[in-house]
């Protein structure tokens, strides 16, 4: 159920001019003064309100900060994030979201933080995750799917981020397999899969997503800074965080909405139009052989497939390719 504050901010949204308190009263089925202490919590979040005796009420100026209330305002979505959690420190919105959905919340709930005190990425690895200079956030799905199909979701998840990145600058970015972002060869942005299941069924999926955003290049962490950068450093401009949320949860439900009625192959097809080095050739280690390969795509259960130069396709699960920049890269 749709909070009462995310539906006043619709409504206030939807409104070029004033809006009576009346009218609010009676779209909200709360009482007058209900609608009055609701417009003083948001003017504690940083929102102007103008009110004016038989006019009514209007926002003249949102504020400059992350919160539920600003993520709402604005935010065009049929099912993601009309539940959603801010927090401004958490150990990880991953463990948020694994509670939340231990308590049953809904498809489509999103946990954003300000900042992570343990952020992790895949096999474990810590995620620096300053104050305000990124997005970290969750989101919780409960799709119906087996567990073998879990991998789609990832891959998926990646190209949101290409596309988002694509339609906001003019940075090109690039899906690492299966789901780093990469602009210049460094690492902007990693995705974190984790899923609760039964043998048959997916009960739900917490996807972790990570972007360095306004770093400078010198608040990258010194030993990573050869591998990694922020959208900042990159493209040479500020970004603004609350809106850049709003798009990729825009983006993320029409892509989520669209693999659900077409199925793997949409989101394939925009997977690999993104896809670092495909077409390209990379040396790959396994506990079998080294040997040169040229990247060819991906599998729907999300293997890498590599064409060797007798022309023969191998599927990679977990293998080092030596990606031609950066060195040797364990998966």
């Amino acid at each position: 159920m749709e909070s009462t504050r995310n539906r006043l901010i619709k409504l206030l949204n939807q409104e070029d001019n004033y809006i009576s308190g009346q009218q609010l009263s009676d779209h909200l089925n709360i009482s007058r003064t209900a609608v009055w202490k609701h417009m003083k919590e948001l003017e504690k979040d940083g929102y102007e309100v103008e009110a004016v005796q038989r006019k009514g009420y209007r926002i003249i100026a949102s504020p400059d900060k992350t919160s539920e209330n600003t993520i709402h305002w604005g935010l065009s979505t049929s099912w993601i994030g009309h539940q959603l959690h801010h927090y401004e420190e958490v150990d990880s919105t991953q463990d948020i979201v694994h509670q939340l959905a231990k308590q049953g919340k809904p498809h489509g709930t999103v946990v954003v933080a300000d900042e992570q005190i343990k952020g992790k990425g895949r096999m474990s690895r810590p995620w620096h995750s300053p104050k305000g200079k990124g997005i970290w956030m969750s989101i919780l799905l409960r799709p119906e799917l087996s567990p073998v199909q879990a991998p789609q979701i990832t891959l998926l998840a990646a190209t949101v981020l290409a596309k988002v990145i694509t339609s906001q600058s003019q940075l090109i970015p690039f899906i690492k397999w299966p789901n780093d972002i990469l602009i210049n060869h460094k690492k902007v942005s990693g995705i974190l899969t984790e899923m609760q299941a039964e043998h048959d069924q997916i009960q739900y999926v917490a996807i972790g997503i990570g972007i360095n955003l306004n770093q400078s290049a010198e608040e990258i962490p010194v030993d990573i800074r050869h591998k990694a950068s922020s959208l900042r450093a990159e493209s040479k401009e500020e970004w603004n965080i609350t809106s850049t949320i709003q798009e990729i949860l825009k983006q993320f439900e029409s892509t989520y909405d669209q693999y659900a009625a077409e199925g793997f192959n949409y989101v394939k097809e925009i997977w690999e139009t993104y896809g670092y080095k495909i077409g390209e050739k990379v040396t790959i280690s396994t506990m079998r052989r080294t040997w040169e390969a040229t990247l060819v795509g991906i599998e729907p259960d999300g293997a890498l497939i590599a064409r060797d130069s007798e022309g023969k396709r191998e599927k990679l699960y977990s293998a080092e390719i030596q990606w031609g920049e950066g060195g040797y890269d364990a998966k």
